[in-house]
C-alpha cells in the first residue's frame, strides 16, 4: 500500500465543534456548530436556543443573545447537522471530537428535544483526542493545552471553527507521532478509547469515593448514558 494512504489519518476526516449556554450536555443547549470534513469544506451557523444565554456562558464564548436573534430555531438549525453526522456514518468517513462526550452527548439530547431524527449512534466512528491522549501517557488538558503540546495553533479558542479544526489537527498529529494510534483501523481505535476512558474513569471514581465527588460512568464514551 503506498504509505501516503496509509492510516485513518492519511485519508478524508472530519470533525465537529459547538458552543452552548453552558456545560450540562443534557440540559444545555447548543448556540453555535462547526462541521469540518476533507472533502466538503466547512460548515457553520449560529442557532436561537429559545432559552437565555447565563453571562459566565457569553464571557467564554462571546456569542450574545441579541447575535441570535435572527437565528434559525434549534429545529432548523441542528437538522443540519445530525444529517451530516449521518452522512458521515453512512460514508464510513472518522469523526473528531474533543471530548466527544460533552458535544456527542448535547447533540442526541437536542435532537431528542425537539424530535429531529438521532443519527445511527452504534457506527459513528469516533476519534476522540481528549481520550487518544490519555491512551499516550499524558494528561488529559483543555484543547489549547493539548494542541500546544503538540505544536498544533489556535487561532481564536472557544470559536468552534477554530476548535474544530485545532481538534482535528491534534488528532492527525497523535496518528503520526503514536503508530498504535495511526495504524490502528478505526474500529480498533473506538475500543481503544472506550478501554482507555474506562481505565481513566476508574481511577477517578476511586479519587471521588474518598472525596465525596460524583461518579462518573466508566462506559459513558462517546455519548454518556
Amino acid at each position: 500500500m503506498d504509505i501516503d494512504t496509509r492510516g485513518w489519518h492519511r485519508r478524508p476526516l472530519a470533525s465537529l465543534d459547538f458552543e452552548a449556554t453552558g456545560v450540562d450536555p443534557r440540559r444545555d443547549r447548543i448556540i453555535s456548530y462547526a462541521l469540518l470534513t476533507g472533502t466538503d469544506g466547512v460548515v457553520t451557523g449560529l442557532v436561537n436556543p429559545g432559552v437565555p444565554i447565563p453571562p459566565e456562558s457569553v464571557d467564554v464564548h462571546g456569542i450574545t443573545e441579541e447575535m441570535l436573534r435572527d437565528a434559525p430555531p434549534p429545529v432548523e438549525g441542528l437538522a443540519v447537522v445530525v444529517d451530516w453526522v449521518q452522512s458521515l456514518i453512512d460514508r464510513g468517513i472518522g469523526l473528531v471530537v474533543f471530548n466527544a462526550c460533552y458535544d456527542l452527548t448535547m447533540l442526541r439530547a437536542e435532537a431528542e428535544r425537539h424530535g429531529l431524527r438521532q443519527p445511527d449512534w452504534s457506527r459513528l466512528l469516533v476519534v476522540d483526542p481528549f481520550v487518544v491522549d490519555w491512551g499516550v501517557g499524558r494528561e488529559a488538558r483543555r484543547l489549547v493545552d493539548v494542541a500546544a503540546a503538540y505544536g498544533v495553533a489556535v487561532e481564536r479558542a472557544h470559536d468552534a471553527q477554530c476548535d474544530a479544526r485545532a481538534a482535528h489537527d491534534v488528532a492527525v498529529e497523535l496518528a503520526a507521532r503514536f503508530p498504535q494510534v495511526g495504524m490502528a483501523t478505526l474500529v480498533q481505535l473506538m475500543e481503544s478509547q472506550r478501554r482507555w476512558f474506562a481505565d481513566r474513569t476508574h481511577e477517578w471514581n476511586a479519587s471521588a469515593e474518598a472525596t465525596g465527588r460524583r461518579f462518573e460512568n466508566p462506559a459513558g464514551w462517546p455519548l454518556t448514558a
